[in-house]
């Protein structure tokens, strides 16, 4: 992986430990989910108006994300509403990059050498620490649950666009298709819970519509360096995420303990290095 595509998938990690913060903050998560939607729907116009259409044979691929998000967006909700931002987001993200990188051997043949492979597994190690003491009743049963499953559902997204972004014929119009696509995530959300919108406070709508555009722009960001890294690396340095969900986690919510977050930073660290030296 190069240095400018590193900077790009970490600066897109950042960004989206932000967006989840934004979420996990939110008295009404649907909503909050329902604006994160809308936010992808106008810059992906624009990038419809700027850019080439993907293709036609794009199209099964923008289909399949769509309707894979809609899991993903129902499990999240449900797995905030039963716990910590910094023990929800390290199971869903750090189980993810294994998934990803056997996903895409066996779909797409793409083999990583050794040292990759060691630095994904050492990247999900450090990221799963912070969940240690789930089992002893630290989250519900039904948020642990619901977390792994969104962990399915990122990988299995992931392995779609990760495809689908190099089959099109231009990437960008990809990106704005798939983001075009999300007004049906929005027109359900509200429509379904009109009274709930409009009892919710404006700043909460804004807050949640700029999560919404900081969420696509970390997608795209990633949907873009797929096509430039093999998706398994992209995923696991993507993963460094989890450390900004960690530390967002103790200084926004107050949530603890701050050792095992910085252990797990070290450790995600030491896997990031590993990567960076994968020929």
């Amino acid at each position: 992986m190069s240095s400018t595509t590193f900077l790009i998938v970490l600066g897109a990690a950042f960004l989206h430990a932000f967006w989840n913060a934004v979420v996990k903050g939110a008295g009404d998560k649907t909503i909050m989910l329902g604006m994160i939607a809308l936010g992808h729907v106008v810059p992906g116009v624009i990038l419809v108006m700027m850019y080439p259409s993907p293709g036609w044979g794009a199209v099964p691929y923008v289909i399949a994300s769509t309707v894979i998000h809609w899991g993903y967006y129902f499990l999240l909700n449900v797995a905030y509403r039963l716990g910590d931002l910094s023990m929800i987001y390290p199971i869903t993200r750090g189980l993810s990059p294994v998934l990803i990188a056997l996903g895409a051997q066996f779909w797409v043949g793409e083999t990583l050498p050794w040292l990759a492979w060691v630095g994904v597994f050492t990247i999900s190690g450090g990221v799963l620490i912070l969940t240690k003491g789930i089992v002893r009743g630290g989250i519900p049963l039904g948020g642990v649950l619901a977390a792994v499953g969104a962990a399915v559902i990122v990988a299995s997204y992931s392995l779609v666009d990760g495809v689908g972004v190099r089959q099109a014929d231009n990437a960008m119009g990809y990106i704005g298709w798939l983001y075009v696509s999300e007004l049906a995530v929005a027109i359900f959300v509200f429509g379904t819970r009109w009274q709930r919108l409009r009892q919710t406070k404006a700043k909460t709508l804004v807050l949640g519509y700029l999560g919404g555009v900081l969420s696509g722009t970390a997608y795209g960001l990633v949907l873009y360096a797929n096509t430039m890294a093999p998706l398994g690396v992209v995923s696991a340095v993507r993963e460094t995420s989890v450390i900004f969900a960690a530390m967002i986690g103790v200084m926004w919510f107050g949530e603890g303990p701050k050792r095992r977050r910085l252990l797990a930073g070290v450790i995600v660290s030491l896997g990031i290095i590993c990567i960076g030296l994968t020929k």
